[in-house]
């Protein structure tokens, strides 16, 4: 089994999942904390579910989405793992939360580990296959649990929308020829989990939404 929380940090109001199972061994998806109320809120829920983290993955590596890895990572000392095609964004994150007005007191860490198209992550009895989705970045990819059907997806599919694809690295071509020939071929109620806004399914994004007609 597997349980899906959802917590909402900084001014892009990005979604930080933390994924557990049974045993309750958690991944976290994603940290974007950028205060320190917001990694507050993490440690709480992470201690009041009495889980252990053990992952930390990350859908793609744009500054709103690793605002908090450093934290995740000194904290319960789980580095990242990512794709390599957004190993250019590391470096960038301090300057650009910086021209966003925020303060980002070091760059996060850099991957631990590089994930591909088809690698299959291990949550105990968990298995997430990586699916890999350029187009929002280069190095987007999403965690599909098929068993559970649960998908998180990063920023390149949101209810009725699809991510921007106007960041470095991005192509909009690539992003709508990844979400239909890898992400709309998936069952109709897989749910999915996306950077930001509230949660959707497949089957709805395929019948409504406007940019994947």
């Amino acid at each position: 089994m597997i349980y899906v929380e959802n917590l909402v940090f900084n001014p892009f109001q990005e979604n930080t999942y933390i994924v557990y199972n049974d045993k309750k061994d958690c991944a976290i998806v994603d940290p974007g904390m950028l205060f320190p109320q917001e990694e507050e809120m993490l440690v709480d829920r992470i201690n009041s579910l009495g889980l252990t983290p053990k992952l930390l993955l990350q859908t793609h590596l744009h500054v709103d989405h690793v605002l908090g890895a450093a934290f995740v990572a000194k904290t319960w000392g789980i580095l990242p793992m990512a794709h390599e095609g957004d190993d250019f964004l590391v470096g960038q994150a301090k300057n650009m939360a910086a021209g966003f007005g925020m303060d980002l007191k070091e760059n996060p860490p850099a991957p631990d580990k590089h994930l591909r198209e088809g690698d299959i992550i291990e949550l105990g009895e968990v298995k997430f296959e990586v699916i890999h989705l350029p187009g929002h970045s280069p190095g987007g990819i999403a965690f599909y649990a098929k068993d559970e059907k649960v998908l998180l997806v990063g920023d390149v599919l949101f209810k009725g929308s699809v991510g921007r694809s106007d960041l470095p690295g991005g192509n909009q071509h690539e992003l709508i020829d990844a979400i239909q020939t890898k992400l709309l071929v998936l069952p109709e109620d897989v749910k999915v989990y996306s950077g930001h806004g509230p949660v959707t399914t497949i089957g709805e994004e395929k019948r409504t939404n406007p940019f994947l007609q």
